[in-house]
């Protein structure tokens, strides 16, 4: 590679790491949190058990649960009946003030799965971990909070492909992942963040990348529901919202018949935002810890009870579904989980140490960052030239 190729590369590593890494930081830190987030939800949080019945026993009729969940919040409407991925003893359903208002602003109620009971509804704005997730994913700022840490993800992306291409001739005349221990303390960080970076270097990028498309996701579900929603619903938008609509129980048989193989995930309700006003879209799921995150809608008219479509997702909606897991390090366990914390804490070393090596560099009257700019040119870092 020529000098000018380098020097290139290394302003496109400079300054792509000074924009994001603060904001990185912030979303290591909040991130380490939400790897556990039900382990701290429940030792926090008390909820309301469901009850213990018999291996086999089979699940309350559906209209019951969502009856149940109405009848404990007068005045609302429900909008999603869900099946809890963790919890397979309970149902949750969210409920709003009007079939069309905001969903963002539901209000979401337990359900025994198998006696169809009230169990609790709890107010989730204040917890911990849902400060921590606001935070992580939008800082409080909706849909352009997103879009901006959308941003600076893809900036960290090219911070750690540029910072490769760095590293790499520095390293033509030393041993690869050297650790110069007697050299000045700001040359040892600079080992130590080179080291990490490039140990964890696939890991951030496949980290990087899906949230960056974890940001995009309130775009990419308005593209399907304004682009296959809309078209599998096409014929019936003239319709008017059934008085007398059709037993959800039986909605999600037919959904069952239609789609063998796959379990459902969630009901949506005529009216709401990912249905149509006259039908019911169950959406199926697969039945292992990734293909459970791949949805399958199937429409069910909610006047007649029959199936009127369904189809696979389009690529980009299965592109985000496959993007979360691999994100949030949530499909295999508390073993993945405790490795996910690990990479994910050394990643705040690799920022930290990014962060403290461009702070020295801003004290030039200090004779040991000079040693230490002068040791650290020798090696073309970025950070420090």
């Amino acid at each position: 590679m020529t000098t000018s190729a380098l020097r290139k590369w290394s302003w496109a590593h400079k300054w792509s790491s000074i924009i994001c890494t603060l904001f990185m930081l912030m979303l290591c830190i909040t991130g380490l949190p939400l790897i556990f987030h039900d382990e701290i939800d429940e030792l926090l949080h008390d909820q309301v058990a469901a009850a213990v019945v018999p291996e086999g026993t089979p699940p309350a009729n559906l209209d019951r649960v969502v009856a149940s969940a109405v009848a404990a919040m007068p005045g609302q409407v429900p909008h999603f009946l869900i099946w809890d991925r963790d919890d397979p003893n309970a149902m949750l359903v969210s409920v709003g003030k009007t079939i069309d208002a905001n969903p963002a602003d539901n209000r979401i109620v337990r359900v025994d799965a198998h006696t169809g009971s009230y169990l609790d509804a709890p107010d989730v704005t204040g917890r911990f971990t849902y400060i921590m997730l606001k935070l992580h994913s939008d800082m409080f700022a909706d849909l352009p909070g997103k879009l901006f840490l959308g941003l600076m993800g893809i900036l960290f992306c090219v911070a750690i492909i540029s910072g490769v291409v760095v590293y790499a001739p520095s390293m033509r005349k030393q041993k690869f992942g050297v650790y110069r221990a007697e050299r000045p303390r700001v040359v040892r960080w600079l080992d130590l963040h080179n080291l990490a970076g490039i140990l964890l270097v696939m890991w951030t990028l496949v980290v990087g990348f899906t949230g960056v498309i974890n940001t995009w996701a309130d775009l990419v579900l308005k593209m399907w529901r304004s682009g296959q929603l809309a078209e599998m619903t096409a014929q019936y938008r003239d319709r008017t919202l059934p008085a007398h609509p059709t037993p959800v129980q039986e909605a999600a048989e037919v959904a069952a018949k239609a789609v063998p193989g796959m379990l459902p995930s969630f009901i949506a309700f005529p009216g709401t935002i990912f249905s149509s006003k006259s039908h019911y879209t169950v959406f199926m799921r697969g039945d292992t810890p990734v293909t459970s995150r791949l949805l399958k809608p199937a429409l069910i008219d909610a006047e007649t009870g029959k199936l009127t479509d369904s189809r696979n997702m389009p690529w980009y909606v299965t592109t985000l579904f496959v993007s979360q897991p691999l994100h949030f390090g949530d499909y295999g366990g508390m073993p993945l989980k405790i490795i996910w914390a690990l990479l994910d804490m050394m990643t705040i070393i690799v920022l930290g140490t990014g962060v403290y090596l461009w702070l020295r560099r801003r004290k030039p009257g200090e004779s040991a960052a000079r040693e230490a700019v002068g040791a650290a040119a020798a090696v073309n870092h970025p950070l420090l030239s």
